[in-house]
């Protein structure tokens, strides 16, 4: 089965030429990871657009292109910096305040797995209804109710539960 003349023309100059740009990569960027993406992206480049690659000049013509997606990559690179940078400045003065309550509480509510844990403070921490929990879990509304009603009715088995803070206190009594 003959290959169409595009993809046999492409694979040639992926195999020619693969090694060098990734040494040219290599050199430029700091992980070698970034350097597998301006290779990866150079070749996607080349695919598309194949037909306007220059026959004699095919090489160079890819490092121009892997020139400039490195270009792109830093460019892209330092707005995340940039904006990462905002983020820690505006995010600094930002507190927390979780609710006080009494150890008890505080003990059988971590006693309770994570995703119950998540589903009740997002109803008491959040206000958020059954259907807005369906969305933030990406479940339907019944299955959102129902892990609800699980997590509650474990909360309740939980605060049963003696601790043995309520055991001491019990026994001083």
């Amino acid at each position: 089965m003959a290959r169409a003349p595009s993809a046999a023309r492409f694979e040639a100059l992926y195999r020619s030429c693969y090694q060098d740009l990734l040494g040219y990569a290599l050199r430029r960027v700091d992980r070698p990871e970034s350097a597998a993406d301006v290779v990866a992206d150079t070749f996607l480049t080349a695919w598309r657009r194949i037909d306007e690659i220059p026959d004699e000049q095919a090489r160079p013509w890819l490092f121009g292109v892997a020139r400039n997606v490195m270009a792109n990559h830093q460019r892209a690179d330092r707005r995340r910096a940039d904006l990462g940078a905002r983020l820690r400045q505006e995010l600094a003065g930002a507190t927390t305040i979780e609710p006080s309550v009494p150890p008890e509480i505080a003990h059988a509510f971590r006693a309770l797995p994570e995703g119950d844990r998540e589903v009740l403070r997002l109803v008491a921490w959040e206000g958020l209804s059954a259907d807005e929990i369906a969305v933030a879990f990406g479940c339907t509304v019944n299955a959102a109710r129902i892990r609800l009603h699980r997590a509650r009715r474990r909360f309740a088995e939980a605060l049963r539960t003696p601790t043995f803070t309520s055991r001491e206190r019990s026994h001083r009594d």
